[in-house]
């Protein structure tokens, strides 16, 4: 199993805070570290600072070496795809090739509305989303004068230098809950399909669906890498534990909240408590048939959190 470190700067996290989790992320030997791509705080205060998840990325990718570095995910609502195909482009360039990128239809109303970006109902977002990755793969792979028409956007007589560092493109990441639309653009355009706030069962159901999608379309299902985004929540012994609940109610602003409840909200898809039950679930995720987790953190500023998880994940399970 391979462990990526996940992030959710929304929540108010300068650019030098995030350098500081990318680095110590390095240092600790996690295989990558994606961040979420969100222009509005939440959970908890509205009101937090936010930054662009690319310009981020491209100044992190001049000050790491060798982590990977990519969005869970990009919404197709927040960037023109050809614009879009150029920033990763870019992106890949400045990281010397370390880019990951996850694609997604969008859901979050407010942020768009806030900044005058256009939210078109859901089936809308999918068809554009479909139109994005014809286009990323089109522009990054086809030879000049390529021209595409889909359901939305239309590209004549290409031509697009300089192509990414890494051919015949960075990765594309297709992220969700399992629906059939995802798993159906995942198995034609994607190299990996990350399962987002599911349980290990959920997750299994969903990955021998999208082996089935493959199937139909002739693709080798085992080209398909498979993953699974996980909240974590862990403490050295039980007391560290629930200091550490206290302190995760408070961020997301739900102090005061039955931490009892919570937990037994979360434990069927988050990986919590000490080392030996945190390895345990992340071994159940690994029975599904993941070969990755992305390790989201809701508490990014507890860097000892994020050694502890290292520690006793990495190289263990």
């Amino acid at each position: 199993m391979r462990f990526a470190l996940m992030i959710e700067p929304q929540q108010g996290l300068t650019y030098v805070e995030q350098l500081e989790i990318a680095r110590l992320a390095e240092r600790l030997g996690f295989e990558a570290l994606f961040r979420s791509d969100h222009y509005r705080s939440f959970p908890g205060p509205v009101d937090m600072p936010t930054t662009d998840a690319w310009t981020v990325l491209a100044g992190i990718a001049r000050e790491t070496k060798t982590i990977r570095l990519g969005t869970l995910v990009s919404p197709v609502t927040f960037r023109h795809p050809g614009s879009f195909a150029k920033v990763v482009a870019t992106v890949d360039e400045m990281s010397g090739g370390r880019v990951e990128v996850g694609v997604g239809a969008g859901w979050n109303d407010p942020e768009h509305s806030q900044l005058g970006l256009p939210f078109p109902e859901v089936a809308k977002r999918a068809d554009l989303l479909e139109d994005e990755l014809q286009i990323l793969h089109g522009l990054w792979e086809e030879p000049d004068g390529w021209s595409f028409v889909g359901r939305q956007v239309s590209i004549v007589d290409a031509g697009f230098h300089s192509k990414p560092v890494q051919r015949p493109h960075p990765p594309i990441i297709i992220g969700g809950e399992g629906r059939p639309r995802s798993l159906r653009l995942a198995a034609r355009y994607a190299d990996e399909y990350n399962m987002s706030s599911s349980g290990p069962e959920l997750c299994a159901e969903k990955f021998a669906a999208l082996d089935e999608e493959c199937r139909k379309i002739g693709r080798d299902p085992a080209t398909m890498r498979k993953s699974v985004m996980a909240g974590f929540l862990v403490g050295a012994d039980e007391a560290e534990f629930e200091r550490r609940v206290r302190d995760l109610l408070v961020v997301i602003g739900e102090e005061g909240t039955d931490a009892s409840a919570w937990l037994d909200e979360h434990r069927s898809r988050w990986i919590v408590g000490t080392p030996d039950q945190a390895r345990a679930m992340a071994a159940r995720f690994a029975a599904t048939g993941a070969d990755r987790v992305m390790l989201q953190t809701m508490l990014p500023r507890d860097h000892a959190m994020i050694e502890l998880i290292a520690q006793e994940l990495i190289g263990k399970v």
